[in-house]
């Protein structure tokens, strides 16, 4: 069973490069065939998760956070091949939400010992992401943590972001179609989930499960600033859900329009702008967990 590991050097504030040599180290552990392959510039994660596709491999792994994943994700969907993780990024989110830790040597065990798993990934006009995608703040709260995680690392980056976003932030006019059902607002966010956190342990949408065919969709309307400060922190343990001004759906389709065009978001890369149509693929790509029957040899 070959692998390709395709590492993201510049992960982690270059935390990829390091975990790089030691998966060298771990592999001599293992009688498997493995390739490792760094990107090089942002975006060029898909063409190496293509072009290892090609190449025979049968395991296809993202060394890297939700950013390389979901670049290695647009690589392989609908190829006959599973998606591992190696965590290296400053979120990690999809990889917690799979059980996968920052410890290297177990997330290989789980690279070459694992179960595979199949999980539902969400196609956003024609790019697939799967953990979470958004409009809004939350998009708007990317590009100052792009520039602070340079001097901060994990949640802090986020937080900090966000205190510095909500200081210039528009709310946004917007129609939203959820299954049919037509809702007009001026949003902070709108988050449609098919993983339970993002931005660092932020669990956007709680509930949500990664094959259950279904989003889980969080629409924030229009807030006070000041309260804004107080919902933020109740974010990290889900209930944000329970304020007046937090609505939840579960929806298999979701179009999004605004007056103006709105930056998107799909796993932390910011892609394009609204108008946006979003469908979830049931059993989209198979990913490595963790094999509790697996008696993994030292």
């Amino acid at each position: 069973m070959s692998i390709c590991f395709i590492v993201n050097p510049k992960a982690g504030k270059g935390k990829g490069k390091k975990i790089a040599s030691l998966i060298h180290f771990f592999m001599k552990k293992y009688d498997t065939p493995y390739e490792v392959r760094f990107t090089t510039q942002k975006k060029e994660g898909e063409p190496l998760a293509k072009r290892a596709v090609e190449d025979g491999f049968e395991k296809i792994v993202a060394v890297g956070g939700d950013g390389t994943i979901y670049e290695v994700l647009n690589g392989i969907i609908g190829k006959s091949v599973s998606l591992g993780i190696i965590p290296s990024g400053t979120g990690n989110d999809f990889a917690r939400c799979l059980g996968i830790g920052l410890n290297v040597e177990e997330a290989l065990d789980i690279v070459v010992y694992g179960q595979e798993k199949s999980v539902d990934c969400g196609r956003a006009n024609e790019r697939y992401f799967i953990n979470v995608a958004g409009i809004g703040f939350d998009t708007e709260t990317l590009k100052e943590v792009e520039r602070l995680k340079k001097y901060l690392s994990g949640k802090w980056a986020y937080i900090a972001g966000v205190l510095k976003t909500l200081l210039t932030y528009k709310f946004k006019k917007t129609e939203i179609i959820i299954d049919g059902q037509v809702i007009h607002s001026e949003v902070l966010l709108i988050a449609i989930a098919n993983g339970s956190s993002y931005g660092g342990g932020m669990k956007i949408a709680p509930d949500a499960i990664n094959d259950d065919g279904l989003f889980d969709v969080c629409v924030i309307h229009r807030i006070s600033k000041l309260k804004i400060l107080k919902v933020f922190p109740t974010i990290f343990s889900g209930k944000h859900i329970h304020i007046k001004e937090v609505n939840m759906y579960k929806a298999k389709k979701i179009s999004i329009n605004s007056q103006l065009p709105t930056p998107v978001n799909l796993d932390g890369d910011i892609v394009g702008y609204t108008p946006l149509l979003l469908e979830i693929i049931p059993n989209a790509i198979k990913v490595l967990i963790k094999n509790k029957n697996q008696k993994i040899p030292q």
